[in-house]
């Protein structure tokens, strides 16, 4: 305790500073995500505080990010148009699958899972990046020119007939779970049919246009509609917002130039009386836990969704320890990678009950809080505190910014987090594999895909399908780096210092075989392949075994069916310099005694020589 209170001052300005720096971040946040801006600052609240208090990076200061947000608003939308475009129905199902997200992340955590993080393929995380990137700045086009969807009534219109076919089909369906769907007699679905008005017709559309504009590929289809009814001021107003906050950045970084855009463009704005759009309205008082969660709870809606939450405790988890080691490189400390993944996914649990975001530990505002005097887990709470503060003081004050603003700091965060230095990088990285007639890189290969199924997919399903990807190469790699280091050469073609004095009479009956590295998947075709290239004369196979430290139950079957081979052809397999895994693995399934007696393995060629002269005529 005496600890945390040691740099009172300094940690109390950094704390301060990266709070007023996430507050429009955690507005923009929360817009994106499609539950409002009181969820992001929600969000921001709870996560900055109970992760700086319990997790492992003192100076970390945490909350709504980019990645999190992008894969955040994928579970919302999908969740909403499940429920008929009900937000209020959907949200007890939203906050559960995010609750989940941070008890996962609290299991990575207790699990010591946290230092494995780092194998995660960087062309994956680059792909990832790039696509958050592209995902935020095409997603905000549409706010930042004031085109809302669901509020062009031509465009929601077309969707009429299918939204007429998907209320006929849910009373369909609700007459079949109650025993009165008859085919004879279709009076009832009639009746219910008749008892649908207009504004239920329409919620549907809208419902369905929403979904239909949503994403990448949504916005770039509905574009040319967008940019026909676009709204001059909202357009004005977001790229003031922009422009500000590249250009304050040359005149000084001492103030967030995010925090000044917001400040200027919305007075600005609210001081002329301009028809502007505002974001929506930011609840007064403290903020409420959502019993919903519990109460409502039920596994069959939320089990489609458990890969979605576990994806966000993966994600929130890189994004974090990301950040911890960029504060370790500026304050010369070192985190704790296992109590940091606590810390996040406790703050990320507690800000799921009471209706915020999720989130992870953000480099931008951590950096802040150490360049402002942030030297303990107190930077990050106060920070937590600030943002409280702010919204029961100034909530309705919140409410007036325009949405466009906040749109136009979203294409700034979606600029920002591409991933350029992996984007350069693509010509220069060495063509290693070939498709067809062309050589590429499988570097860029698997950062395109990603790239491309995340921007105009599933984020989810991307990041798997390049963490396969990635695998598959890199065993493929280690398999061809192994099979060429472990070739079957004769003892003409290759003697080890030891085989130099073997018996010249017996070279012809005694074939020496090196296998040099692990047996495993990835090299047993070419093992398989000794058999056939053992010579005719020789009746005697010695396997020199001492470099060959790992083999799997792929590696233990090729064994398995060459010794068979070797047996049928009545030649005997001598083993020299057996390791103590592999020797495990042969004695699980008998090769060792069945193939291989105990008098046939050898600590030393010596040994194995000595036995050879002893048990062995020259034939030939």
């Amino acid at each position: 305790m005496k600890n945390l209170f040691s740099n009172i001052k300094g940690d109390a300005f950094g704390g301060i500073t990266a709070g007023i720096v996430a507050l429009p971040l955690a507005l923009a946040f929360g817009v994106s995500s499609g539950l409002g801006p009181s969820a992001g600052l929600y969000g921001a609240i709870f996560i900055s505080f109970f992760a700086a208090l319990l997790g492992g990076t003192n100076t970390q200061i945490s909350g709504p990010t980019a990645p999190m947000t992008a894969v955040s608003m994928v579970v919302i939308a999908g969740i909403i148009a499940v429920n008929d475009g009900d937000v209020s129905k959907a949200l007890p199902i939203i906050l559960t699958v995010f609750l989940l997200g941070g008890l996962f992340q609290v299991g990575l955590g207790v699990l010591g899972l946290g230092k494995y993080i780092k194998y995660i393929p960087y062309p994956v995380v680059s792909g990832f990046m790039t696509a958050i990137g592209v995902i935020i700045l095409v997603t905000q086009i549409l706010p930042a020119i004031g085109y809302y969807p669901k509020e062009d009534m031509p465009y929601v219109e077309s969707f009429k007939p299918q939204a007429e076919e998907i209320i006929l089909e849910n009373i369909l369906k609700e007459e079949a779970g109650e025993g009165i769907l008859v085919l004879e007699n279709f009076t009832e679905t009639v009746a219910r049919a008749g008892n649908t008005t207009q504004e239920d017709i329409l919620k549907e559309s809208k419902t369905l246009a929403a979904n239909d504009a949503s994403g990448v590929l949504g916005t770039l289809k509905v574009l040319p509609q967008a940019l026909r009814n676009i709204i001059w001021l909202e357009f004005i107003l977001a790229l003031a917002t922009i422009f500000i906050i590249y250009g304050f950045k040359r005149i000084t970084t001492a103030i967030p130039s995010t925090l000044v855009a917001l400040l200027v463009v919305s007075g600005v704005a609210f001081a002329f009386n301009l028809d502007y759009r505002p974001i929506e309205e930011i609840p007064s008082g403290l903020p409420i836990p959502n019993f919903g969660i519990f109460t409502e709870f039920s596994f069959n809606n939320i089990s489609p969704y458990l890969l979605a939450a576990l994806t966000l405790a993966l994600l929130g988890s890189i994004d974090s320890l990301l950040t911890s080691v960029v504060a370790d490189n500026m304050t010369k400390t070192k985190h704790q990678p296992n109590k940091e993944l606590i810390g996040q996914g406790i703050g990320n649990s507690i800000a799921a009950i009471f209706g915020g975001i999720p989130g992870a530990g953000a480099t931008i505002r951590t950096v802040v809080n150490i360049k402002s005097g942030g030297k303990t887990k107190l930077s990050g709470m106060i920070a937590g505190i600030m943002l409280l503060i702010i919204l029961l003081a100034l909530g309705p004050v919140a409410s007036k910014i325009p949405a466009a603003v906040l749109a136009g700091i979203l294409i700034t965060v979606g600029i920002g987090v591409m991933d350029y230095k992996g984007l350069k990088a693509i010509p220069s990285l060495p063509r290693d594999m070939k498709i067809g007639p062309l050589k590429v890189s499988s570097e860029v290969i698997i950062m395109l895909v990603v790239l491309v199924l995340s921007s105009i997919w599933n984020l989810v399903y991307a990041v798997g399908i390049g963490m396969i990807i990635a695998s598959l190469m890199f065993m493929k790699k280690i398999g061809d780096l192994t099979a060429e280091r472990s070739d079957v050469k004769s003892l003409k073609e290759e003697a080890w210092k030891d085989e130099i004095d073997f018996p010249e009479n017996l070279k012809e009956e005694v074939f020496i075989k090196h296998l040099k590295g692990p047996l495993f998947f990835g090299s047993t075709s070419d093992f398989q392949a000794l058999a056939k290239q053992i010579p005719e004369t020789a009746s005697t196979v010695i396997m020199r075994l001492g470099r060959m430290q790992y083999m799997d139950q792929s590696g233990l079957y090729a064994m398995e069916d060459m010794l068979q081979d070797l047996k049928k052809k009545n030649v005997e397999v001598l083993f020299v310099g057996l390791l103590e895994q592999p020797r495990y693995m042969m004695e699980r399934i008998d090769i060792i005694p069945d193939f291989i007696p105990e008098e046939h393995i050898f600590d030393s060629f010596k040994k194995c020589v000595k036995w050879i002269k002893i048990n062995l005529k020259d034939k030939y």
